[in-house]
């Protein structure tokens, strides 16, 4: 029988109803969680790591940087076989993400959140508990990367996008669909992610700055946030990479400062591209010197860009780790 390590994080798959505060908050323990969720002892032995019990917006980088440490010194353990990380919804995303960059293994990575608390008809976190523990248990998930397995999907953490607020189904993979699924019978994997990347500074360098560009934007936050020492800038762009020409003094101040300027489209589908050659257009920005995000995120963006200046502050070498798929 497979040994999983369990790691939980908090979130609203640890959370209860509290009458008195008239909202949901963290009150389950990693020990009652695990026991809400019925045959996990039939899928593997499990060891409980209870990291914290916060909601994921309270996560900072730099205690997911902490995190990816934890999982990796659990993996590297001879007698574990894959992990789990309980998280909440908010942030999943990226702490998942810079797990898949940061963490080097093989073995199983899977992380699961819930949509529901504990206190709420129909609780969907025990059913997704028990998915994310049988992927990870599971011989065809190795070498996939960190995962994020929730309503029976399996995705890849690269991908994957929380795309309702509310919905059991909130997390997609728009651009690209799922790995695979978790039926009742067995974990179905039909496909590997063929772009997964490695970034494994000793240290991130959390102090990067994400903007998303709208109409009429002008420079000021791009410039104010140069004057408070940010490191680095992540823009959303419009549709294939472009700004408003207003935000065109504050990127160069950035580029003339030497500090990498990141580019990604605020579609949820789509990569960034130098396609148009007007003031503010992606042609123009690439000229300059902006760094073209392919078709990640801002969120995903801004945690790879921690990492890559955690390893350098050259801006082409960091060009280097961004610009892959062209």
């Amino acid at each position: 029988m497979p040994r999983i390590a369990v790691v939980t994080t908090g979130g609203t798959i640890s959370m209860r109803y509290d009458p008195a505060l008239g909202g949901a908050v963290p009150a389950v323990s990693g020990t009652e969680l695990l026991e809400m969720v019925p045959g996990i002892g039939e899928v593997g032995s499990i060891e409980l790591v209870e990291f914290s019990n916060v909601p994921s917006c309270h996560l900072t980088p730099a205690m997911m940087f902490e995190l990816c440490h934890v999982v990796q010194n659990t993996l590297d353990r001879s007698d574990i076989d894959g992990a789990v990380v309980t998280h909440g919804t908010d942030a999943l995303e990226e702490t998942a993400y810079m797990a898949d960059l940061w963490v080097h293994s093989d073995k199983p990575l899977v992380f699961t959140a819930a949509m529901r608390n504990n206190s709420e008809m129909g609780a969907d976190g025990p059913r997704n508990v028990l998915a994310a523990v049988r992927v990870a248990s599971c011989a065809d998930a190795y070498g996939l990367g960190a995962l994020v397995v929730f309503n029976g999907h399996i995705l890849a953490a690269r991908d994957t996008i929380k795309m309702h607020t509310s919905n059991l189904d909130a997390f997609r993979s728009p651009m690209h669909g799922p790995l695979g699924n978790v039926d009742d019978d067995a974990v179905v994997i039909f496909r590997r992610s063929r772009v997964r990347q490695s970034i494994r500074p000793e240290r991130i360098v959390p102090k990067v700055e994400l903007l998303r560009t709208y109409a009429g934007m002008d420079s000021a936050h791009m410039l104010w946030s140069l004057g408070q020492g940010s490191n680095g800038l992540v823009i959303e762009a419009m549709g294939q990479g472009n700004v408003p020409p207003e935000t065109m003094p504050g990127i160069r101040a950035w580029l003339d400062a030497d500090k990498p300027v990141v580019l990604v489209s605020r579609c949820p589908e789509g990569r960034a591209l130098d396609t148009y050659a007007y003031e503010g257009g992606g042609k123009q920005l690439r000229n300059m010197g902006v760094i073209f995000g392919e078709d990640l995120t801002g969120q995903k963006a801004r945690i790879k860009l921690m990492l890559a200046l955690g390893l350098t502050g050259d801006v082409d070498e960091i060009r280097g780790m961004f610009e892959y798929l062209a």
